[in-house]
Parts: structure tokens; sequence; C-alpha cells
């Protein structure tokens, strides 16, 4: 005979490894664990007696356990045997503190608790042909019972089909477990109506995990990649392993983020954002930009390190991935060991730090100085030429007696990685470039938060992939099927309606209509070569006598370059060449030459809505969320059932109607289960 298990033990040991070879093996799974999932428990629960027929083990054991959930007792399998042909002839179902209690704990002064109390309440099954039937009873126990605590005892904990896909679904949708565990509470009316409790939920949830990711080891994470790439053969991945096993580094891409960053190579930004303490996963991402000017993602990276080597492995993998093909500008946060390795893997990219991250530094390096990011914030975006930067520069520096910060000298030396008017010569797809925050956010906020764990970041992972690829379908069928009205008469403006998307459209319109504020001037002419003084009648903020921030009217002039012969212009305020947008100044100059048609290399292919671009033709392999066929018809009948409950609550009518015909439905599955 073997000791006394719980269910749930016996059914752990089923899954594992029973002994087939010992008649006593304990080979009955867990009480109404049936791979149906169909609910357990009969509506009454009787009492057993010697003589009762159960046309299955099954059968027997869900009776049982519903007669003790209803008197308040739990139950553990004492006694099983079986025939020579391996197939059970007798078991034993008893309250679950039958037996004598034994103490384990080493120190005696504090011993473990046991529920073993010698209780002799008990039925005995044996096998009658194809049915069993119960020969022993014993209904009297020896301590007491209570049915309002049976809720709480784990044979009788069982988190349903229902419940588990609710779970799932909340979970996925980023709920932290205590809004996870009440909406089933809410569901159910009270805790007392759950077979189940917060631990079984976080324990099922915590399961499902794992079999998505693993135990999140080397191994592990290999598998999960494995399964990844079984659904898209163009995935990606890649791990950096040390001697001893323990794995480093990790970078991984799809073939919908491959196929994407053929359209947006050009310019890239790599978001270091969760490596930072704040954020428990170690996670780096390459993201691009597309037609919308919206975030793409061109692959991911979980680091253990922010050191020079580490990045020149993450940034060689990721150029293998991408065919080894480098990109023309990469932006950045301020760190020398990324600068470094940016240097030694893409020499020719034109790298730049995120001017953005920069200014908000300034509470942290400058503290005391909370007025000067105003003034900073003037001479970083307001400064339309390299002498002007350098000059407001030293003013700022000698008004608040700055000379000696290292932090202010660090940037000055580094101006040209950052500074806008250092850096509008290179085309950076309209990232971070302005006073205006347009800078990329980092690419998952909203789905990763400080305690999200490396196993939910995989759900998550895929939500949010989902979610923005939803976004750019979404925009690409508005710029197909909308169209923005012009605003004015010009013939160049029908141009870029005809080909821009949506967003980019509205770009243009917004430099058109900055147009009125432009008063442009003829200064000199070289044979067809015009050059234009424009004067902008503007707005900036800046300090007041107070010491806060105003706004300002101001009149900015600049040179607008113009060659009639070749219909080519230029702005140094340089909109055009970092934004890929033609500026207001170089729109009123245009009309000023009664220009009709702007060449075709002033409507950027980047932005165009009439191209197909090879990543919109790829399917996503996160597109389908639905792994098993079991979910997949369970969500099938819930949407149909929600449909019948709608209509049934319309009047009384209906709803007798709809509940006869569920009635009837009940009785032929019941039939059929039986069968």
């Amino acid at each position: 005979m073997e000791p006394d298990l719980t269910l749930d033990e016996v059914a752990e040991q089923n899954r594992s490894a029973p002994d087939e070879e010992d008649e006593d093996a304990f080979v009955v799974e867990e009480i109404g664990d049936s791979s149906d999932d169909r609910q357990a428990e009969p509506t009454v629960a009787l009492e057993p007696k010697k003589g009762m027929m159960f046309s299955s083990e099954d059968d027997a054991v869900r009776f049982y356990k519903a007669y003790a959930r209803k008197k308040g007792f739990g139950v553990i399998r004492r006694t099983t045997r079986h025939g020579e042909d391996k197939m059970l002839t007798y078991f034993t179902l008893a309250c679950n503190r039958q037996g004598k209690a034994q103490y384990s704990a080493k120190n005696s002064f504090k011993p473990n608790p046991s529920t073993r109390m010698q209780c002799p309440a008990k039925s005995n099954f044996s096998r009658r042909g194809e049915n069993f039937c119960i020969t022993t009873v014993t209904l009297d126990h020896n301590h007491p019972i209570s049915p309002s605590k049976a809720r709480f005892l784990r044979c009788h904990k069982k988190v349903d089909l229902h419940s588990k896909r609710r779970l799932e679904l909340n979970d996925q949708a980023g709920a932290r477990m205590n809004k996870n565990f009440g909406s089933p509470v809410m569901e159910a009316g009270w805790y007392g109506n759950l077979e189940f409790g917060e631990k079984e939920c976080t324990n099922y949830l915590q399961e499902k995990r794992s079999l998505k990711l693993g135990a999140g080891d080397a191994h592990a994470l290999y598998q999960y990649f494995l399964h990844m790439q079984s659904k898209d053969p163009a995935f990606f991945h890649v791990m950096d392993v040390a001697e001893d096993g323990r794995l480093r580094n990790v970078f991984w891409a799809d073939a919908r983020s491959r196929a994407a960053y053929e359209s947006y190579w050009d310019v890239i930004t790599f978001d270091t954002t969760y490596l930072t303490n704040k954020y428990t996963i170690p996670l780096a991402t390459f993201v691009g930009i597309n037609h919308h000017g919206e975030s793409v993602l061109l692959g991911c990276g979980l680091l253990s390190n922010e050191d020079t080597e580490t990045f020149v492995w993450l940034f060689k993998s990721w150029l293998c991935c991408m065919s080894c093909k480098p990109p023309n500008a990469i932006i950045t946060d301020q760190c020398k060991p990324m600068q470094n390795a940016i240097e030694e893997v893409f020499p020719q990219a034109r790298h730049r730090w995120c001017a953005c991250h920069i200014m908000k530094k300034i509470p942290e390096n400058l503290n005391g100085y909370e007025n000067i990011k105003s003034t900073l914030s003037n001479v970083v975006y307001d400064s339309l030429t390299k002498h002007g930067f350098d000059k407001a520069w030293v003013e700022m520096i000698n008004k608040y007696d700055l000379q000696e910060n290292e932090w202010l000298a660090g940037l000055y030396d580094n101006k040209n990685r950052w500074v806008p008017a250092y850096v509008k010569d290179t085309f950076w797809a309209g990232m971070s470039s302005t006073k205006r925050s347009e800078s990329v956010n980092a690419f998952f906020d909203g789905y990763v938060n400080a305690r999200t764990t490396l196993k939910q970041f995989v759900e998550q992972y895929e939500n949010l992939l989902r979610d923005k690829v939803e976004k750019e379908n979404k925009a690409d069928s508005k710029s197909f099927q909308q169209q923005i009205p012009c605003i004015t008469h010009y013939d160049f403006e029908r141009q870029f309606q005809a080909a821009y998307t949506t967003a980019k459209f509205k770009e243009f319109q917004d430099q058109l209509r900055g147009k009125i504020y432009c008063y442009p001037t003829q200064l000199n002419k070289e044979g067809s070569i015009f050059t234009f003084g424009v004067r902008e009648d503007s707005k900036i903020f800046c300090e007041g006598e107070d010491g806060k921030g105003k706004e300002k009217r101001v009149i900015l002039e600049f040179i607008v370059l113009f060659n009639q012969g070749e219909c080519d212009v230029q702005c140094m305020c340089r909109l055009f060449e970092f934004r890929g947008i033609l500026c207001s100044h170089i729109i009123s100059v245009l009309a000023l030459m009664e220009i009709t048609d702007v060449p075709s290399r002033y409507i950027l292919q980047r932005w165009r809505k009439d191209i197909k671009r090879k990543h919109t033709f790829i399917r996503c392999s996160y597109d389908d969320m639905i792994d098993t066929q079991v979910v997949q018809r369970y969500d099938n009948l819930c949407k149909r059932s929600h449909e019948l409950a709608e209509n049934g609550a319309e009047s009384d009518a209906l709803h007798d109607l709809v509940m006869d015909g569920l009635n009837e439905l009940q009785s032929k599955i019941d039939a059929y289960c039986a069968r």
C-alpha cells in the first residue's frame, strides 16, 4: 500500500512516470480533470450507499468529490489495485484527514502542521464488468466538517476552462493579478462561488507563461525561438553564450521587421530606455520610421552588459540579420561605449544623440539651475546656423556662470552629434529635430513596466507588434480611401495630395499654411541662380524678466537659393534635408516664381502612399494568438453564446425559447458524453 496522497499529488505522479508493475500504484488523475473540461459536479450531491453503480472510474470519482464538497471535507485516494491485464479493479476514496499524522520537521520545537487524524470516512469501489460498484461505505468523521470551508481544500480547487480563458485574455491585456482575479469573482458574485482562489490563478498563469517561454534559461529561450521559427521561416535569432554555458546576450527579428528594413533602412533609432535600473528586462530595440511617420520595429536585443564589446556583438548580429546593409544614420542616447561600437560596426553612418534625451538630463546635471532649461532649449533649437549656436552658447554660459560645468563642456565638445544646426544636413526622417518632442518614444511604452518579467514580455511583445501592424494597416486604408482637401489653388499642393500619405500631406499643409507669415525678397541673381531673403514672422518661447517662460514674436531671416534652370531649391533651415518636407520658406519662393509642378526629387518615395512595400505582404507570425484547437472551439462557442444571450434578453418569450433550446442541447450533450 502506498502512503496517503492528495488527488493533486496522484495526478502529478501520473503525469510524470507511474509504476505499471506495482498493483497499488496511484494511477487515477485528479477528480474532474477530464480532457473535455466539462463541469465535474452534479447538481445534487447524493450520499454514497453500498451497491451504487457507476459507468466509469471518472464518474465514481466525480460523484464522491461532489458529495465531499457538499459535506465539507477533502478527498484522497488510499488504495488502488490492478488485475493481470493492468486494468483497474479496486480503489478507495477517503477523507483527506485519514491516516496517522507524521511530523518531519528537523526542529522539534517548530513541528510542521498536519491534517491527518485517522478519520475513518471512506468508500471502496470494485469493478463489476465495465462498471464500478460501491462495496463498503463509512460516512462518519472523527472531526468537524465545514461546507463553507471546503472551497479552501486543494482537491476542490480547479480553474475551469471559461475562467482560464478569461485569465489569459486579461493577462495578455496587461491586467495585474489583483484585477485579473477580480474578474471571475465579480462574475461569480462571491468568492465562495468559485472553485479556485487567487493562488490557483497565479499558478495557472505562471504555467502558461512557462509553456510559452520555458524556464527562462538559455535552453528554454532557444526552444522558444525554434517555436517562432517554425511559424516564421524568416525569423532570425542569435544567442551569445559564455564558455560556462551562461546566456549573455540575445538578438531576434521576425520576417516583417527584416522586410520593413528594406524600405526604412536609411534612418534608425537604437533605443536603450529599458536598460536602465528602473526596468527588469534588459531590452534594447532597433526602431525605424514608416511612410506615415510612425515607429516600426526592426529588431530586439536582451543585453547583460552595456560595454563596447556587448554593443559590438549586438550591432554585428543586427547587421547580419539585415543582409549586411548598414543604415545611413543612427540615433542613440548619449553613451560612450555605444558610440565606440557604432564607429566600429557602422563607420560610414552618421551618428547623432537624441537631443530630447539630453534636455531631460538638465535637472540631473544642472541642479539648482531650473531657469536654464528654457534658455538652453532656445539656444539649441532656435539657432539657425552653426555660428549662431556658438554665439548663443557662449552668452548662456557667461550669463549663468557655467564655465566650470563639465557636463555642458562635454556637450559643447560633441555639438556635431546632437545640435540641430550641426546635424540638419543629414536626413533624419523627422526624429528628434525640433522643440516639439518628435523623438520616437520607447517602442514598448504601455506594454513594459518596471515589474514586467521576461516571460510576461513575450506575450506583451506579440500584443504590441499586432497593435502596431494594425495601426499601419488602418493608416494605409485611410490614406487610400480618404483624401484631405487642398487649402490653396496651387498645382504643387495637388501633387503632394495625390502622392503622400495622409499624415505626411498634413505636414506639408502645415508648411503651406506657414507661407502666409513668410515674405520673400530677391537679393541677387547670377545667371539662372536666384538668391532670396525670406523674412518669417514667428513666435518663440523665451525667459521673461520674472524668470518664467513666455511667448515672444520675432522676425527670422532665411536665405533661399533657387536655380531656375534646374528648378532646384535650397533653404538654410534645411527642413527638407533632415525631415523630407518642403519648408514654408521654399514654398513662398516657388509661389513667387510661379512654379506649378515641383520636380519628383522633392516628392520622396519614402512618404508615398502608392508604393507597395514588401513588409506589407508578409503575414505576421504573431497574428495567430490561438495555439490549440480547444481554445479555438471555445472562442467560437462563446461568440455564438453571447449572440444567443443578447437575443434572449429582449423579452420573456425569447428568454424562454433560448432556455428551452439550451436545456434540450444540454440533454443531447449529456447523452453523447455518456456513450
